[in-house]
């Protein structure tokens, strides 16, 4: 039954993310439903996330290469911040993490549900504001950074911030910045990965049946893509993450 539960979720999972984003919101909660512990179904959720940002990020190659100029940076503060994510998170108790996971959800599904409004905002900012362009760079660098630190340490939500950070980095092109977003989110999710496997905090078994599945519903749901409107996809996500937040928040404060 876990099997059929964990595969199922993986198929959704990948299928959303193909169509709309927001997978981890189905993956990580049916994690905890079979049992596995909040931090490690926190760090098998990352695992299980890992082969669909990978193989995005090839299929953007060469509009990520247009930017090789930076790929160095980025890359040495995706590996670094992520793996201090990952290294902060084995480094609180379950219970702990466990009273950090209402709030963790609110902030992704918020980011995901106001992600555009927020990053329209930004381009507006960059493109009316001239001045402190090494006061900017500071900031952005720092920024990134933190957005990593986030993803080691909580997959979900990270693609939609990442975006936020290229919208405000200046970059306009959305290939681009979809290959970069990938090709960030693969380095940091490979450098926890790296770090949980080191520890032992990864359930492998049930991850590996999840990312087959997401594997599986992503490649089905990209052919199948134009029967479904995104926009209805994305609402589901808005409304089931919500939801799934209010019922963290019961059985954290209330239950």
């Amino acid at each position: 039954m876990e099997i059929l539960i964990l595969f199922a979720a993986g198929l959704l999972a990948g299928a959303l993310n193909s169509l709309a984003g927001g997978g981890s919101f189905v993956i990580f909660p049916a994690l905890l439903f079979v049992g596995v512990p909040p931090i490690m179904a926190n760090a098998t959720n990352t695992y299980a996330c890992l082969p669909g940002y990978g193989s995005g990020a090839i299929g953007f190659w060469q509009d990520i290469l247009r930017h090789k100029d930076k790929l160095l940076v980025y890359s040495i503060i995706a590996l670094v911040a992520g793996f201090l994510g990952a290294e902060a998170l084995l480094r609180v108790s379950d219970a702990q993490f466990e009273g950090l996971i209402p709030w963790l959800m609110l902030f992704a599904v918020v980011a995901f549900t106001f992600g555009g409004q927020f990053n329209q905002w930004m381009a507006n900012r960059r493109t009316t504001s001239k001045n402190g362009a090494r006061t900017g760079a500071i900031v952005t660098t720092v920024f990134l950074a933190l957005i990593c630190f986030y993803g080691g340490f909580f997959n979900a939500g990270l693609g939609i911030i990442l975006l936020a950070y290229l919208v405000l980095a200046g970059y306009q092109d959305l290939n681009a910045m979809n290959g970069l977003k990938l090709l960030i989110s693969f380095l940091v999710s490979i450098t926890a990965v790296v770090r949980f496997s080191m520890s032992g905090s990864i359930e492998w078994q049930a991850g590996t049946i999840a990312l087959i599945g997401a594997t599986i519903g992503g490649f089905a749901a990209a052919k199948l893509s134009y029967l479904l409107p995104a926009s209805s996809i994305r609402n589901f996500v808005v409304v089931y993450g919500f939801g799934l937040t209010v019922y963290f928040f019961y059985t954290t404060y209330f239950a």
